[in-house]
């Protein structure tokens, strides 16, 4: 009895794999108050084999999950927290990276292709060649998004032109394609032992093979890439028991075989679930590798005029409807943070990069465009590389510092001017999360760059809180409440803008903005594909 009462009784909880590109987590929460528990964190190599390529690899990936857990575990035993207590446990995933692999062996046949990846630029270029008008629009009523590198089905279509492995597994029948949540699904419900391959509509809508309106694979999108629809996952809802756990017994997570595999969204919806962000007009902004504007639009897609993609935000539900969004997506963010820590050494942790910028207050002159993939939102511009400019014998790396925060904020600035301009209602305020929000300067930075406060919750991990809310609400496990009245209270801090709107601060501030816009421009059309003339006419 007294073993037993030692034990920390919590009632139910629910646990979230959270595999985002940078890294991967599994977090544990108790479904009744929302509180985390305990969670572990494994970084994730990226590797660059050739200039604009991003490539992680499967195993690792895969690893990492298992480690995740592992570790987890032994902190709960270690609290006396009872794991049997897990009665289900939510995916969510950095999307649109591609992996294919043999469902027979269970080995991945290349390296996951990571969505910032641009060795498909020409195929890009190419297809929209081929639109009437060169249109990069021109699929966008079925599937809501440009065509770009940014998305699964070219990476799809670049593995099976130039992986050998890949084009032969799909001859064979033995290929299986999926974004990271299929793998991950698929390999921990079985594997080649009788793992389920499957995705959810809010992945499946970031692969450009997917109709959001039908909610199903489109053939003619298959075709138009030409990609057989027998390696497709198949499309379930967000929140639905997907499979079984299969872990070996010897392990410590090893209890966590037989709990339910029950809820899968993409990071990006998963945070907007997370921010309870379930009201028409609700919107979030996260900031990871890159940054993500989601604005709930309801159950109907809404098509942006400005260069904003339409959305799967989640249905929580096999017989619920689907909500829609409207995304502005930046590809680099945090990622700028990485690059001035490992390829220009000028900071050794993402910490100091606040230090730095703290120390001058401003970049002088100086601005960032991190256009390392290419621009995303507003522009859809691939051939746009990142670009530093107004350098003069003054700026030392403490102005850098500062540009590359100011770059998050104006990068940020412009999908909310998008997404404003498209639904006429301007939002009062920013609900953020990610990993960049622990920065306090930026957070400030933010409010006077966009005039509304930033609102932060107390508790950063709400990508994970996401796939844990739609794990635990799913029928059949119907451990955690998603009614309004029953959704615990966020704690949360709030930054205001500290710049007058009708004083100097504010013109200083539109000025820089007008500026960056000037940079961004500086930092088009750079890397094209067509041979360059020399300047007087001569190719």
């Amino acid at each position: 009895m007294a073993a037993f009462s030692s034990r920390v009784m919590l009632g139910p909880l629910v646990a979230a794999i959270d595999q985002g590109t940078s890294s991967t987590r599994f977090l544990v929460f108790n479904a009744k108050t929302a509180e985390l528990l305990s969670h572990h964190q494994v970084e994730i190599n990226q590797s660059f084999p050739k200039e604009g390529w991003v490539e992680e690899d499967p195993k690792e990936i895969l690893q990492s999950v298992y480690e995740c857990m592992e570790r987890t575990c032994e902190k709960l035993t270690q609290l006396n927290v009872d794991i049997s207590n897990i009665k289900a446990i939510g995916v969510t995933n950095q999307r649109e990276t591609t992996l294919v692999w043999d469902k027979e062996t269970g080995e991945a046949l290349y390296n996951a292709i990571v969505w910032l990846d641009l060795r498909t630029q020409s195929t890009v270029e190419r297809l929209i060649n081929k639109t009437p008008g060169r249109n990069k629009n021109h699929l966008k009523h079925k599937t809501g998004l440009p065509i770009s590198t940014y998305f699964s089905a070219v990476k799809l279509r670049w593995l099976m032109d130039n992986v050998d492995e890949v084009a032969e597994a799909v001859l064979t029948r033995r290929a299986m394609f999926g974004t990271v949540d299929s793998w991950l699904i698929w390999c921990l419900t079985g594997g080649k032992s009788g793992g389920v391959h499957c995705t959810d509509v809010t992945n499946a809508s970031r692969t450009m093979l997917f109709n959001i309106h039908t909610l199903d694979w489109d053939p003619e999108l298959c075709k138009y890439f030409d990609i057989p629809m027998e390696i497709l996952p198949k499309v379930r809802s967000s929140s639905e028991i997907y499979g079984l756990m299969k872990i070996c017994s010897s392990l410590k997570s090893g209890c966590l075989s037989g709990i339910p595999i029950s809820g899968c969204l993409g990071d990006q919806s998963a945070a907007l679930v997370g921010q309870m962000c379930f009201q028409e007009g609700q919107a979030k902004n996260t900031y990871g590798t890159g940054c993500f504007l989601l604005r709930n639009t309801g159950a109907k897609p809404v098509m942006s005029e400005h260069g904003l993609l339409t959305t799967v935000a989640y249905k929580l539900g096999r017989d619920k409807p689907a909500c829609y969004a409207l995304e502005g997506s930046v590809a680099i963010a945090g990622a700028v943070v990485r690059w001035l820590k490992d390829n220009l050494g000028i900071i050794q942790t993402s910490t100091e990069l606040e230090k730095l910028a703290a120390s001058v207050g401003t970049s002088y002159g100086c601005y960032f465009v991190p256009a390392f993939s290419g621009l995303y939102a507003p522009y859809w511009e691939p051939s746009a590389r990142g670009i530093i400019c107004g350098l003069t014998q003054f700026t030392n790396k403490s102005h850098l510092a500062f540009a590359a925060l100011e770059a998050v904020c104006f990068q940020t600035r412009e999908i909310l001017d998008a997404m404003n301009q498209d639904s006429g209602i301007p939002l009062t305020q920013l609900q953020v999360d990610g990993g960049m929000t622990s920065n306090r300067l930026l957070m400030q930075l933010q409010a006077d760059i966009l005039c509304i406060p930033v609102v932060k919750p107390s508790m950063p991990e709400t990508t994970a809180l996401g796939a844990a809310m739609a794990a635990g609400a799913a029928e059949g496990v119907s451990v955690w409440s998603l009614h309004p009245e029953d959704l615990s209270e966020v704690t949360s801090e709030k930054f205001e803008p500290q710049i007058n709107p009708e004083g100097q601060g504010a013109y200083e501030s539109e000025f820089r903005y007008a500026r960056w816009k000037k940079a961004v421009q500086r930092a088009m059309n750079w890397e094209t594909t067509e041979p360059i003339s020399n300047g007087n006419g001569h190719k």
